[in-house]
């Protein structure tokens, strides 16, 4: 059997790229499609597949600013000649899905329905008028008919989290299975190494909230290390006071070190569903985290530690006061919180039962064959 894997871009190596990675391993002889790629960013398991792109790989300055030609990400979407599959499987968050399957079976694993134009859109464009925004308007209004017209090339729709399940349902009108990424809980283990600071991995960009724990240990004064790359590295190492440290990029050695070290991941965002969490948890660290999306759905909070043994802190506004109230909570009872425990958690999300699900979910699509 022929299968096409669909991912909308390759440029570095963050969760979805992971579960691209996991798949890969179930169908190593599978073909990749993507609107451009960097090898040289990507895992050695991913780099020596094959590896297929688009026009937009020739266009110039894409790999800095690859966000700038998202009105023609469509277009190369569905501009991949699929002729000659049996299956179609598609790992999007952005126009992924849209890939015209030209008979195949679709499956499409869906991180989010494209976050740009359905639920961010003040954060990338800003909320401000001007002509930024204005030009935009016809833009978004194009990519939002697109995008839910293009749902219906899917089969069967699958979600990272019920909360994007409950998203898919809100935009493309469908019903979707939910399965959770994989974490690499054999990787990210504990080890006896502990430091004195708090730590953020995360992009560099404006909905992850980066800034809020910038403003946050700002006025705290603990030490803070920041892991990530992104287009507000430059303004938030602006703001930040001399007991924040911006890491850069590392590689996964560091992170898992980094990750063992801290005394806690800081998680300001609202997230999908957020890997990150589950891999520090994987290393036995417990999270301070917004009480919102796929996070509720991976971490137990120290309000609910009579029932099962706590992983994480809530917070429950985007704002400074809110998140030091948690930091100064999770201090007052740091020792409550139980390294092995938390790690015996994490390993419910692990990369060995994510693959024997999706193969499975995968087999039950072809003796099917209906729309989901």
């Amino acid at each position: 059997m022929r299968i096409a894997l669909i991912h909308d871009w390759l440029n570095g190596m963050r969760g979805g790229e992971r579960v691209l990675e996991a798949i890969c391993e179930l169908y190593p002889s599978a073909d990749i499609f993507t609107l451009f790629a960097q090898r040289e960013k990507l895992s050695s398991a991913l780099a020596r597949m094959p590896i297929r792109t688009s026009f937009v790989q020739q266009l110039p300055f894409v790999f800095r600013a690859y966000r700038w030609f998202l009105p023609v990400f469509p277009l190369a979407a569905e501009g991949f000649d699929l002729r000659g599959y049996d299956l179609v499987i598609s790992t999007s968050h952005c126009v992924a899905k849209g890939v015209r399957p030209a008979g195949a079976g679709h499956i499409c694993y869906c991180f989010t329905p494209m976050r740009y134009v359905w639920f961010l859109t003040d954060d990338y464009l800003g909320t401000r008028g001007g002509m930024k925004r204005w030009l935009s308007r016809p833009v978004l209004s194009y990519l939002r008919r697109w995008d839910r017209s293009s749902s219906r090339r899917v089969d069967h729709f699958v979600g990272i989290s019920k909360n994007v399940a409950g998203r898919i349902e809100a935009v493309y009108n469908r019903s979707s299975g939910v399965l959770y990424p994989p974490v690499d809980t054999e990787y990210f283990r504990p080890s006896d190494r502990h430091g004195d600071y708090f730590l953020v991995v995360s992009a560099l960009v404006p909905y992850k909230r980066v800034d809020l724990a910038v403003e946050t240990f700002n006025r705290l004064g603990l030490p803070l290390k920041i892991v990530g790359t992104g287009p507000l590295a430059r303004t938030l190492k602006q703001s930040a006071a001399a007991n924040i440290e911006f890491l850069g990029w590392i590689d996964d050695l560091q992170l898992r070190d980094y990750y063992r070290g801290c005394r806690a991941l800081i998680f300001p965002g609202v997230e999908d569903f957020g890997i990150v969490p589950l891999e520090a948890m994987a290393c036995g660290r417990p999270v301070i985290g917004l009480g919102k999306g796929g996070l509720l759905e991976t971490a137990v909070p120290w309000t609910e530690a009579e029932r099962r043994p706590a992983t994480a802190v809530f917070f429950y506004r985007q704002e400074a006061d809110s998140l030091a109230g948690a930091v100064k909570l999770f201090i007052e009872k740091e020792r409550e919180f139980d390294p092995a425990a938390i790690r015996r958690h994490a390993r419910d999300f692990d990369r060995r039962l994510f693959k024997e699900r999706f193969s499975k979910m995968v087999s039950d699509f072809l003796k099917s064959g209906r729309r989901g």
